[in-house]
């Protein structure tokens, strides 16, 4: 009786393991708003990207405001390969970041460690 108890209990742990580190999870895509002649987002940096993944439209010059509230090391930095951005971001702060998505396509930024992920969204 013992070690079936055992056995299930490991049981359901392991597929909790698997669910919490391999399961798909749903993610918000925000829309950039339009004003005037440019589109403006904003990104809440806590424990992740919120949204993880923004659309913005192509050759619209674009300001992406990242509001940190997350104190830990592993936020201090934004990085946008493909925009030629890596920049600090003040806790509690709002950082405006200005890219000008030209080609239409998917790209990722990411955490200064390489650790948490968001996706811009180029229609």
């Amino acid at each position: 009786m013992d070690k079936s108890i055992v056995l299930i209990s490991a049981l359901v742990l392991i597929g909790l393991i698997i669910w919490w580190f391999f399961g798909k999870r749903q993610t918000e895509s925000v829309v950039a708003t339009r004003q005037g002649d440019k589109q403006v987002i904003e990104v809440t940096v806590d424990g992740g990207y919120k949204p993880s993944v923004i659309e913005l439209a192509r050759n619209i010059p674009t300001e992406i405001t990242f509001l940190r509230k997350d104190a830990s090391a592993c936020f201090e930095e934004v990085v946008l390969p493909d925009f030629g951005v890596r920049t600090h971001l003040p806790v509690n702060q709002p950082y405006v970041v200005v890219v000008n998505p030209k080609e239409v396509g998917e790209y990722k930024y990411a955490c200064g460690m390489n650790m948490f992920f968001g996706k811009v969204i180029v229609k």
